[in-house]
């Protein structure tokens, strides 16, 4: 891929995704800023290279309409409390308002467009819209790791229409995951939550890992039988009988399998972490991984959000950004986002 150091972006526009999909709370308050803090090298590289910077992002799942609890106006309050100045927000992302806007942009300004996926062609694909959002940048960074397995217009195909480079996350993200691709065993992977896409990956995970630990969520839909993969033998449930955490004999069975291991996965809560009475499985396996002498990779989503909240950032080997992203990287495949780079490369080169 191409280097950000090797672009000259003075006085250029630079076309920046980012992964703002950031926790909201019910007054739509920004819960988590973790994912903003971490695109801010990039972003404050770029304002020091006197390059006008447009930031795109999604925001949950609109599915191509207008939702008004999705627009970007928490994340953009937000990224004020860092960036303070010459930092702007729009209502659109493509059309003319942001056209007339970023003419009128001068070095070191920042601009973020709104929620990408209040158009169904950012999830399609759509070669116009990427068009569209290339059509007034002179280079496309990608900094959103997080979306590097999706095949959408702003991670795929933009990056066949501008001379584009990977942020700094995208690249510390990709030399901190490949240490898990060679790892050192044993490997146990800490597989949770409620995710179909889990669930498919446990035979490849199965025969990567030494062991797979299972969480709650993840129990009911296991169907297959294989030595390697670790379920749990007892539940915190709720009142309607549903497997909300792992329970104290599964906690202590968990820490039996960690305690061996060099390379420790972890992709997915181990219950409903956010209620305090179904957090227990997930807060004593964090900590308890937390004091181990091994490589420790968190695979993001809500696994990083658990880590944030115990205040465990620190004692972790990494802490990803992205929980399918990290998962797919982890598992061996081919992520979109990265051959849309690296095809770039060879074209702009």
């Amino acid at each position: 891929m191409n280097s950000l150091k090797k672009f000259k972006f003075k006085n250029k526009y630079v076309l920046v995704r980012v992964d703002f999909n950031v926790p909201l709370d019910k007054k739509g308050k920004v819960k988590d800023n973790s994912r903003i803090k971490t695109a801010l090298p990039t972003i404050e590289y770029l304002i020091k290279k006197k390059a006008m910077v447009i930031l795109i992002t999604h925001l949950g799942k609109p599915k191509g309409k207008i939702v008004p609890e999705l627009k970007l106006d928490p994340v953009y309050k937000e990224l004020k409390k860092f960036l303070k100045k010459n930092v702007y927000k729009l209502n659109d992302c493509i059309g003319p308002e942001v056209d007339r806007f970023i003419d009128k942009m001068v070095p070191g300004e920042v601009v973020l467009l709104e929620n990408l996926r209040f158009y169904s062609e950012e999830e399609n694909n759509n070669k116009n819209f990427a068009l569209e959002l290339s059509k007034n940048a002179d280079y496309y960074v990608n900094d959103a790791f997080a979306t590097l397995h999706r095949k959408h217009a702003s991670v795929d195909t933009l990056a066949s229409l501008l001379p584009s480079a990977p942020g700094f996350l995208v690249e510390k993200e990709i030399k901190e995951l490949k240490k898990a691709l060679k790892p050192k065993k044993p490997l146990i992977w800490l597989i949770g939550g409620i995710k179909e896409d889990k669930y498919k990956a446990l035979k490849t995970i199965a025969k990567k890992a030494n062991f797979a630990l299972v969480g709650s969520g993840l129990v009911d839909l296991v169907k297959i039988k294989n030595k390697k993969i670790i379920l749990p033998v007892d539940f915190t449930k709720d009142k309607k009988n549903r497997h909300l955490d792992i329970g104290p004999k599964t906690i202590k069975l968990f820490k039996s399998y960690l305690k061996k291991a060099k390379t420790i996965i972890w992709n997915g809560p181990l219950g409903m972490f956010e209620k305090p009475k179904f957090a227990k499985g997930t807060k004593q396996i964090a900590n308890f991984i937390a004091k181990r002498k091994a490589v420790k990779i968190i695979g993001g989503g809500e696994s990083a959000e658990a880590i944030h909240k115990y205040k465990l950032t620190k004692k972790m080997t990494w802490v990803s950004t992205g929980g399918g992203a990290s998962l797919e990287f982890l598992l061996g495949k081919k992520l979109p986002g990265i051959e849309a780079l690296e095809k770039n490369q060879k074209k702009f080169k």
